[in-house]
């Protein structure tokens, strides 16, 4: 792609991400500012979803509107530059932008200092274009402050020499994509034809500020996108900034030089760029591609949303001590019906001591549900019993209840944002349900959910079926794979396969994956494993829009 260019008198060159590289610094301050919004009062500037420029931004806007962070994706990959975040993230706020890039540059300061060329022979290919009658300058927006130490540093100084124009970010009065930098980098070389400029950067924002500055734009595609992204990026944005050139590397950009022009001193060329080793997604991801975009999501309740682990062990405790005269003892498990080795140990406890073993209760990993899974196995009769008095006890203890995670009811309203149906199916009795419900740390959740059903509302409990199918009678849909449960109980995983709905393994507690082997074994006897396992709300939010992105595809 190179269209509308003459020999330049000026190159001008964004710093980050096209000279030098910064990424450390640069992702640790992102990352730092991002956990301040609240108290920058940026959080109301947050762009609009419906406004952002494709699904990519939008899942980016999404995900730090609900965690405040940046998506696992991107701070693996390190291609985004951070004036590309703070655009996606705030639009034409230019208040917004500057204070973004005010709380960057004191939170940069703790983290700068690493810096080095971008691509190996930089220092040679910018003595090349000099020598070839070209001025060079920098247009960035880093500060003043952190862009003359790493100039100093970077190749062990010897650029300083190079330029004769710098204009940095808080110099300018407003940062790029704003224009107004280059303008001025053209007035103090006292070049007044526009088209005898270049503007060569990394981002979407170098090219918007070209294109805002009427200079021809070189996109320096560091990160070695594809051509899917660039036509994502640019060919069908409605502003129509794309480059007039696009140059993988300087040897490249030496190339456009030598179709209009003698260039002198060219250097050798170097060895062609490789792009980075394939990313390795968490362990969910590699499930992405077989999974059914969900039309309805349904959650477990306890130690998947909320924490109510105290009372659920206290009356656990009360009513194993009740199991010789409940007529319950004769009725656990033998050890050839164990399912483990562990699930016998946790019998043999519970026989010996009438309690739980107290590193269970240490621990905090294991459902009630389970508990009596592994006690009785396949005993129907004797579960209902044990649920029947587990009621009886936790009535003297329930009434706290507390988000599983501190941003989980975000990702509840970024499910209501997204118009997903969502609900809860918990073996907990409504008359407990409700009264939790409406106390969540103090907050009432009920307007979260659109269905609930307990394990009173229908004649069998998980990991019977029961549940699930009452859920989407409702909801007037089949049971079928694009309706997710999400839960944290090995339950949670048989009453959704045997449903026939996907099975999200919520991995609140952080079994390794040993231990989740062991507990999914996928044997001809216990054969149910979960289609995709997450280890908190993060990977699960994460996992939501990449299923929704591949739902709407890559165009809107």
């Amino acid at each position: 792609m190179s269209e509308k260019l003459s020999f330049p008198k000026l190159i001008l060159f964004d710093w980050h991400g096209t000279l030098v590289n910064t990424l450390d610094a640069m992702y640790q301050a992102v990352e730092v500012l991002l956990d301040q919004l609240e108290d920058l009062d940026l959080v109301p500037s947050m762009s609009r979803e419906m406004e952002t420029r494709n699904i990519d931004d939008e899942k980016l806007l999404r995900y730090v509107r609900v965690f405040r962070h940046l998506h696992p994706k991107i701070l693996a990959e390190r291609r985004i530059s951070r004036t590309d975040i703070f655009d996606v993230l705030f639009g034409d706020d230019e208040q917004a932008k500057n204070t973004a890039h005010q709380a960057y540059n004191e939170n940069y300061r703790q983290f700068f200092g690493k810096v080095k060329p971008f691509q190996a022979g930089i220092y040679e290919y910018l003595c090349c274009l000099k020598a070839s009658g070209i001025q060079l300058g920098i247009a960035t927006n880093r500060s003043r402050e952190f862009l003359d130490k790493e100039l100093e540093r970077v190749d062990g100084g010897r650029w300083q020499s190079l330029f004769e124009v710098i204009l940095c970010g808080n110099e300018t009065g407003h940062y790029k994509p704003a224009a107004g930098m280059l303008i001025e980098a053209m007035a103090r070389v006292g070049i007044k034809n526009h088209e005898d400029v270049w503007y060569v950067g990394d981002s979407q924002s170098d090219m918007l500020t070209a294109r805002r500055a009427a200079v021809p734009s070189v996109f320096y595609n560091g990160a070695l996108w594809d051509e899917a992204w660039f036509k994502g990026a640019f060919v069908d944005h409605q502003m129509h900034y794309e480059p007039n050139a696009i140059v993988d590397d300087f040897d490249q950009l030496l190339d456009l030089f030598e179709t209009l022009g003698a260039l002198q001193q060219r250097p050798s060329r170097q060895p062609p760029r490789e792009p980075p080793e394939p990313h390795i997604e968490p362990d969910w991801h590699p499930s992405v591609a077989q999974l059914r975009p969900p039309s309805l999501i349904l959650f477990d309740w306890h130690a998947t949303l909320v924490d109510t682990l105290d009372a659920m062990y206290h009356a656990v405790d009360d009513m194993l001590a009740e199991f010789e005269e409940l007529e319950l003892m004769q009725r656990l498990v033998t050890e050839d019906n164990a399912k483990s080795p562990e699930d016998m140990k946790l019998v043999t406890h519970v026989r010996q001591y009438k309690q739980l073993h107290p590193k269970i209760k240490a621990d905090r990993k294991i459902s009630r549900t389970d508990i009596f899974e592994v006690l009785f196995g396949e005993d129907d009769a004797a579960k209902r019993v044990a649920h029947g008095h587990f009621t009886r006890h936790y009535r003297k203890y329930y009434g706290t209840a507390l988000p599983f995670e501190s941003r989980v009811r975000y990702v509840l309203q970024g499910l209501l944002d997204i118009g997903m149906p969502v609900g809860v199916i918990t073996n907990r009795d409504r008359e407990f349900f409700i009264a939790e419900l409406a106390n969540v740390n103090g907050e009432d959740w009920s307007g979260f959910f659109q269905v609930s059903i307990c394990g009173d509302d229908t004649e069998k409990r998980k990991p019977h079926t029961d549940q699930l199918q009452k859920a989407v009678d409702m909801f007037d849909m089949p049971l079928a794979e694009d309706v997710w449960y999400v839960g944290d109980s090995t339950t949670d995983t048989i009453a959704a396969k045997t449903a026939g709905v996907t099975s999200v393994f919520f991995n609140g507690a952080q079994w390794d994956q040993p231990w989740l082997n062991t507990i999914f074994p996928g044997s001809a006897r216990y054969p149910h494993k979960p289609d995709v396992v997450v280890n908190d709300f993060s990977e699960f939010w994460a996992l939501v829009l990449a299923c929704r992105h591949k739902k709407q595809g890559f165009g809107r």
